[in-house]
């Protein structure tokens, strides 16, 4: 089985112009904030296995310390999603040295085996706590993530578990070089391999995720999970303008297969979330990965490798049919 590669040249040749990480969601994400359930919840409220693992790398370049920030991580206020009275406990873990990534079953799409691999650094368990407050995890040394050539810098792992109750935990991440502020890391991202999180209640706004497409993949795999029908899904490339993708409705998936042509490699897809705009889903939870050939997930990047694309073609593509 082949594995994605991905050069550290590569990597950071096309970090070129973005200096600087950001709010994870990031701003071309249009995502308003990612969410954790409490193990006993619903599934059917949009998270397929609570729990959310993301990876941050830090540049060569950073010497200082840095800080792994969590905007609201406890579940009790009015950002969150509850399910009665407020009874759900979320655990964030961040982790780093050797394993961190390197892992197979820490790049899996779901908490199974050893995807907390690496050594624990910090841990701490929220309830209603440090509402609309940041909390700061560190200082960490750099270097004491897992370097990776593949992943362009030293690597550190967030895990998110809801582990008791049934409310929905909405939060953000901040990668900085302050404790009690937001100073962006230069030359830093974060990634994950499954993303769960909340939908605008906007049927204007469009939601965007960015997998990297490396030079081996030749078709891709994605998967969604309780979109609730919730308008339309599509991806655009640098090549196409729009690419349909099979919906879910509630609680199940919907998977759709499709041909990645040789111009998309070594480039960014744009997965977009179009909103019914005559009938918006209220509170939409969605979960999303996507695989290649081998089933291997592909890594979202907050900041896009190679920035948005922008295609140059208007024609329309349907999935492969089986």
């Amino acid at each position: 089985m082949k594995t994605f590669k991905l050069s550290l040249v590569i990597v950071m040749s096309l970090f070129v112009g973005f200096c600087k990480a950001q709010s994870v969601p990031a701003e071309d994400e249009n995502i308003p904030y990612l969410v954790t359930f409490g193990n006993q919840a619903e599934k059917s409220w949009g998270d397929d296995d609570f729990s959310q693992t993301f990876f941050f790398t830090i540049p060569k370049t950073q010497k200082g310390a840095f800080f792994i920030r969590v905007f609201d991580p406890g579940t009790g206020g009015e950002l969150d999603e509850a399910r009665g009275p407020f009874n759900t406990k979320t655990k964030f873990s961040v982790y780093g040295g050797k394993g961190t990534i390197t892992n197979k079953d820490a790049r899996g799409t779901q908490p199974v085996g050893n995807y907390k691999s690496g050594n624990l650094y910090a841990t701490k368990t929220f309830t209603t706590d440090y509402d609309k407050q940041w909390y700061s995890f560190g200082p960490f040394n750099p270097t004491s993530g897992e370097f990776s050539e593949q992943f362009g810098g030293y690597v550190f792992k967030v895990v998110a578990d809801g582990i008791s109750g049934n409310d929905g935990n909405l939060y953000k991440y901040f990668m900085s070089v302050d404790k009690n502020t937001n100073k962006a890391v230069e030359g830093g991202n974060a990634f994950t391999f499954e993303y769960t999180f909340r939908m605008h209640d906007d049927p204007n706004e469009v939601s965007h995720l960015y997998p990297f497409i490396d030079d081996k993949v030749v078709s891709v795999k994605q998967a969604n999970f309780d979109w609730d029908n919730d308008g339309d899904l599509k991806f655009v490339s640098k090549m196409r303008y729009s690419v349909q993708l099979k919906r879910s409705g509630q609680a199940n998936w919907a998977r759709s297969q499709h041909k990645i042509y040789q111009k998309e490699r070594q480039s960014t897809l744009d997965v977009q979330f179009h909103k019914n705009k005559a009938k918006p889903a209220k509170n939409n939870n969605i979960s999303f990965y996507i695989t290649n050939q081998y089933n291997e997930a592909l890594p979202f990047y907050v900041i896009p490798i190679g920035g948005v694309p922008k295609p140059k073609t208007s024609a329309t593509y349907k999935p492969i049919r089986k």
